[in-house]
């Protein structure tokens, strides 16, 4: 699907939401990834297969001097 010089990650691989954005719909809250992956704001993910990939991410804020 991704016709870059350097291809985006495979929708299948962990690295997935690393590719780069066709379409970006920020009022609505998700876009859509050249790998045909649709990432939504809240961090979930819908694959190209149809599967849905819940909020999977939990980012752990640094403390400055810790």
């Amino acid at each position: 699907m991704c016709h870059h010089v350097s291809p985006c990650p495979d929708a299948t691989g962990d690295d997935r939401d690393l590719a780069a954005v066709v379409s970006s719909h920020p009022e609505q809250g998700w876009s859509l990834l050249c790998n045909g992956v649709v990432l939504f704001d809240d961090d979930g993910e819908l694959l190209p297969d149809g599967r849905a990939v819940a909020h999977h991410r939990d980012f752990v804020p640094v403390l400055a001097g810790a």
